[in-house]
């Protein structure tokens, strides 16, 4: 047998009856694996990697609750190892069954509405495109059903609903790749099974041919929200910022717009259509045409669909803005991605089943 120190090997044999050493990385069953511990170690700096608001202060808190000090730098490495592996997993299962698209039969199958969201916001990166910009956009998912929601009414009576439980899935690129685990997330929760499919969004392009495609049986819902911020906004414009009138013009198209009168609404809208318009105003009109049917919100109501996207709204701030956009953060395409995999699971209430799961199975090598 060989060792590093044979005087103190022999001493063993002579002292206490050796007859082998054991290295202890073996003994612990981690030679094999990177960072030198185990994979449930892993797994919980990665955690706290994601949970924290910085590697600086997963650093912190793992001395804290574990007594074991690892340096920011090594905090990261070992989530990226593990994001990684996650994405990877997620990649695979995405691409599979989005070869798949053809075979999801749209027969109703049961009662119900499965719900798919999905938004785009930016973040801070360490490269510049060939336009100067370092912000790339990540586009995320959300998917959950009718049966996942708890109503309640409020002290006037209002029904609300609380959504119990969803699915986050986050991509850092072109829609091209993104829809890929979107439709995989849908199809996890039950795409296909529903009697109907809601998509709502802000009514961008990319999302409306993306759905157009993945979902071509889904009722497509322009938010509310959105509409209502684009009409406030587009009255200040042509009204030159005066609130006697833009405000009372603002509040009575919306008005139109949720009791469904919307064409007595596109007749007003033709007379501003070609109005020259402030940069980073909608045309309303053209945003309204573009969207019309996907804004009857009478109907909507009265079937009880949701009609807002302000669970995306929040799924951005929780998932990607509390970690990844803090103060004079910037990232690395590839990290932030893996960061993003591994927050989606845990917003989405699957870190045992996801993150735990693929790095027990993995195969370091």
């Amino acid at each position: 047998m060989e060792t590093a120190n044979p005087e103190s090997f022999a001493k063993l044999v002579a002292e206490q009856g050796v007859r082998h050493v054991v290295p202890m990385d073996i003994a612990l069953g981690i030679d094999v694996l990177p960072f030198k511990m185990t994979r449930e170690m892993m797994c919980e700096v990665s955690f706290w990697a994601q949970n924290q608001a910085s590697f600086k202060a997963a650093e912190e808190i793992i001395y804290k609750v574990h007594g074991v000090m690892l340096v920011a730098s090594t905090i990261r490495k070992v989530a990226e190892c593990v994001g990684k592996i996650v994405f990877e997993k997620d990649k695979e299962d995405a691409v599979k069954t989005f070869e798949n698209v053809g075979l999801i039969e749209y027969s109703k199958k049961k009662p119900g509405i499965l719900y798919v969201q999905m938004d785009g916001a930016a973040l801070n990166t360490r490269i510049k495109d060939k336009d100067g910009s370092s912000w790339r956009e990540n586009k995320l998912g959300m998917v959950f059903s009718s049966d996942n929601i708890k109503t309640s009414a409020n002290k006037k009576g209002e029904v609300t609903g609380k959504i119990l439980k969803k699915e986050y899935t986050s991509y850092v690129g072109s829609v091209n790749e993104f829809k890929k685990y979107l439709f995989a997330c849908a199809v996890r929760n039950g795409y296909g099974q529903y009697e109907t499919t809601i998509i709502l969004s802000d009514g961008a392009v990319w999302i409306r041919n993306m759905c157009d495609e993945l979902f071509p049986d889904a009722i497509q819902i322009l938010d509310l929200f959105h509409l209502c911020e684009n009409t406030y906004s587009f009255a200040k414009a042509i009204f030159k910022s005066d609130e006697t009138k833009y405000i009372p013009w603002a509040e009575d198209m919306i008005d139109k717009f949720k009791s469904s009168k919307i064409n007595e609404a596109v007749v007003i809208l033709e007379k501003y259509k070609n109005r020259k318009l402030p940069k980073g105003t909608v045309n309303l009109c053209n945003y309204v045409t573009s969207n019309i049917e996907k804004i009857d919100y009478k109907h909507y109501k009265e079937k009880g669909y949701y009609v807002g996207s302000g669970a995306i709204e929040s799924g951005n701030k929780v998932v990607m803005q509390k970690r990844l956009k803090l103060a004079g953060m910037r990232w690395n395409e590839i990290t932030a991605q893996y960061l993003l995999t591994l927050r989606t699971k845990f917003e989405s209430g699957l870190w045992k089943v996801s993150v735990v799961k693929a790095i027990i199975s993995y195969e370091f090598t």
